[in-house]
Formats: C-alpha cells, structure tokens, sequence
C-alpha cells in the first residue's frame, strides 16, 4: 500500500471493493497535448472502464488529433463554455463510481489509476482522491505541488478549504456525491475546482492524498492561471459565495472574511499591472488605492508609491521584468533563477495550481 493522507475514519470503516474509474479529459484547443494526454491513460497499470474527452469548441485541429483514438474514447463537443462547463458535461456523461479529471495538457504517470484505486480500497469513506504532482516547465521537473510551504490538509479540512485550495486539482471524485451536490458549476470560468471541493467538503465529504507524484502538470506560459487578474477576481467571487452560506460556524465565517480580503489586495496589485501594462491613465489611481492599503506588505506599498509619483518610469520597470520572467501555475516565478535550476515561488500553489487551460477558453 503506498503512503497516504486523510482525516480519521470513523469507527467501524473496512476496506472496501475495487471502484470503477472513468477518467474525464475536458479540452480546448488542446490539438498538440491531447494524443499525449489519452496515450497516458491508454498506458495504466489499471485501465479505466471509460476514457470521455469533453471539446470545449475547440478552434484549432482538434478533430485530427482526436482521430486515432475515436475507437477508445467517448467524444462530446460542445459550444465554448469555460472550465466549469466542460468538466460539468464530461463527468455528466460519465459511468464510473469515480471521476477522474485529467487536464488535456496534462499526462497521468502509469501507476496514478491503481494507486487512487488502492486509496478507494483502503478508504471506502473518502468521497476525493488525489495524489502528488510533479510541476514541469518545458519537460523539466522544478517541483512537487506538496513541500513544506503547502501542505495537503489532514485535520481541518473544513475550515481550511474556506481558506486555500489544499487540493490538487486532477482528483478522483465519487459519482454519486458529485451529482448530490450538483456537480461542476457551469458558470463558472475560474475555479470550479475549488468551488466543488467546498460545497462537498463543507457537506459531509472527507479527501484523501496518495503521498507519491503521479500526475506531470505542465506549466506553460500561455496557460490560462499566467492570467492572474481574473483569476483572482474569480477567487474573490468563490469566496464571497461560500461565505454566504448558512452552515458556516464563526470561525468559518472569519477564515473566509480574511481569505476573501487577502484576495482582494491581490486583485488590488494586478490591477496595478495591468495599468502598468495596458492602461496608463489609470496608474496613478490604482497605485493610490494600494499605498492606502495598510494591509498589504510595505515593499508592495512602496513600489505602488513609485508608480503614483512616476508612472511612465514604473511602467517602463514593470515592462522589463515582465520581459525576463512569468508567472505560471501555483504563482511560479519562471525567468533567470529557474534557467539555473532554482526557483522562485511568488506565492504557494494553492488555487492557481489546480486551474489550467488556455488563454482563449
């Protein structure tokens, strides 16, 4: 049994039978990742009972790619409807007591299918699976999505989902909870993942982590979560939602006062970016909002003060930064220092980690 992460079983918790997985690939666009993706799956140690490949009105030569493999998957096509919309019509048409969510530009390891299948065994009463990932950049491995700066939680999953999305978001999730708690939200282009982990987490359900990467998610410069601005405006509308439930205890209530706040001040500086980038005439007004910010770092203030006094200077800074890194998945700073085999982690790889597709989607 390999290693693994979940809270306490309740008393009286026996291993369980073999589930059947049935592995959903939503995709847009996705003409030069999709073949690597299915071959992945077409690889397991522990083949699925269903491959469905959701086209989210793909654009490019998606059907030619998708040719070879039309014997071995369920193919869906659908208008163009984000994240949320195509995970919701892939795991509708789904057969198996689990879905399995694998992003088109991702690939699962052969062995990912068998260990999630132990975990089920194992843990009959875990409702989402997932396990380690290793994050790629152009094929090279600069990290696992679990360090010590973000770890997967075991003993307050409840409060802490209201906080950051401590899970990775290529799971396993139980058909049957899924449909109860009324699956992906179709509406939403941003953070589906998260918003699903916490109307099931906040309803019952428990997660549980495989401690061993078995997932290679490829950070890319024009994926979607490089698109920092509406991200975390969508963040911002996830969190406003969640605290607008009725079941939310008082602590639950300040955790996600606080989460929405911190997102918030973040929405602040990249607006500040883009003024930097696209909109001059706006600079002065979005640094001052941020220099009034007394909750935002002193440095982050500082630079804001910069941009207020001399904008064209700041715009011309900013121009030059973004020029010689990116941010990718999980805030990491691509550039220089990971050339060399290092990297930066701008912030942890919670929300960002788990939402990628492309920029046109």
């Amino acid at each position: 049994m390999r290693p693994f992460r979940a809270p306490e079983p309740a008393a009286g918790v026996v291993h369980g039978d073999a589930p059947t997985l049935s592995v959903v690939i939503p995709a847009y666009n996705a003409a030069g990742t999709i073949g690597e993706a299915i071959e992945s799956v077409l690889a397991q140690t522990l083949a699925p009972i269903e491959i469905v490949v959701c086209d989210d009105g793909s654009t490019d030569d998606f059907d030619a790619a998708v040719r070879p493999y039309l014997d071995r998957i369920t193919l869906i096509r659908k208008e163009n409807g984000g994240e949320g919309s195509s995970k919701a019509t892939a795991s509708s048409a789904a057969a198996g007591d689990f879905v399995v969510v694998l992003d088109a530009d991702d690939v699962f390891l052969p062995e990912r299918l068998e260990a999630l299948t132990e975990l089920a065994r194992a843990r009959p009463d875990l409702d989402v699976l997932t396990t380690d990932a290793f994050f790629e950049v152009e094929g090279r491995v600069i990290r696992r999505c679990y360090t010590a700066d973000w770890r997967f939680e075991v003993d307050n999953q409840r409060q802490t989902i209201l906080e950051r999305n401590f899970v990775f978001g290529a799971a396993a999730v139980r058909r049957s909870r899924l449909r109860q708690v009324g699956g992906f939200d179709e509406s939403r282009r941003y953070a589906a993942d998260w918003d699903l982990w916490i109307r099931m987490i906040l309803t019952g359900s428990k997660v549980g982590l495989v401690e061993e990467p078995l997932y290679r998610y490829r950070i890319a410069q024009t994926a979607l979560s490089s698109q920092r601005l509406p991200l975390f405006r969508g963040y911002v509308a996830l969190l406003e939602s969640a605290a607008r439930r009725p079941d939310l205890g008082p602590g639950e209530r300040r955790t996600v006062a606080n989460a929405i706040a911190a997102r918030r001040r973040e929405v602040l500086r990249l607006e500040l970016y883009e003024a930097l980038d696209f909109a001059p005439r706006e600079i002065r007004s979005r640094a001052a909002a941020i220099v009034r910010d007394r909750q935002l770092p002193l440095r982050t203030r500082a630079k804001a003060l910069g941009a207020l006094f001399a904008p064209r200077a700041a715009a011309r800074a900013h121009a030059r930064r973004r020029g010689s890194t990116w941010v990718g998945a999980g805030g990491v700073v691509v550039g220089a220092a990971e050339a060399e085999g290092r990297n930066e982690v701008h912030e942890p790889p919670g929300p960002l980690s788990h939402i990628r597709r492309r920029l046109r989607s």
